[in-house]
């Protein structure tokens, strides 16, 4: 499975360390927890960005990091049932449990979280403490840069 990052470029040489996300926490993960976000599409990826974003603020040191899970490996879907109607408007810890409850079992290296940015689209967890995170691959950084008519 293909997917993609967009980050600062200084940041880059972190990007598949998890380390943002433990000292931060996010939607799927608490502090102290390491995961790797990542997007299905490149598309979806720069949405998540985008809505992070301070208003009208256009970084122009942005690069996307194209990644790839192995075929060999298992990739777990979170189920949707158990979260509230409203989850896309929540960051507490009833989402932050699920990932955090994945990331403890270690069963899988990577899990597809629902976006927030996008219903209908779906997220990427990468879990860098699990053995088969040595068969995930990303490649080199390229520059990204968003179309500035969406800072109108």
């Amino acid at each position: 499975m293909r997917f993609w990052r967009i980050c600062r470029r200084r940041y880059a040489a972190e990007a598949a360390t998890g380390d943002g996300a433990r000292l931060y926490g996010g939607r799927w993960n608490s502090r102290g927890v390491r995961v790797v976000y990542a997007s299905t599409s490149l598309a979806l990826a720069a949405m998540e960005t985008f809505v992070n974003l301070e208003p009208n603020l256009q970084p122009a040191d942005f690069v996307s990091i194209e990644g790839e899970v192995s075929d060999k490996v298992q990739i777990a879907r979170l189920d949707l049932r158990p979260l509230p109607g409203n989850w896309f408007k929540q960051r507490d810890d009833s989402l932050r449990r699920h990932g955090d409850e994945w990331v403890r079992a270690g069963r899988t290296v990577a899990l597809l979280v629902p976006s927030a940015a996008v219903r209908g689209d779906w997220n990427l967890l990468l879990n860098p403490a699990h053995p088969d995170f040595r068969k995930v691959r990303f490649a080199d950084p390229v520059p990204f840069e968003f179309d500035a008519r969406m800072f109108r």
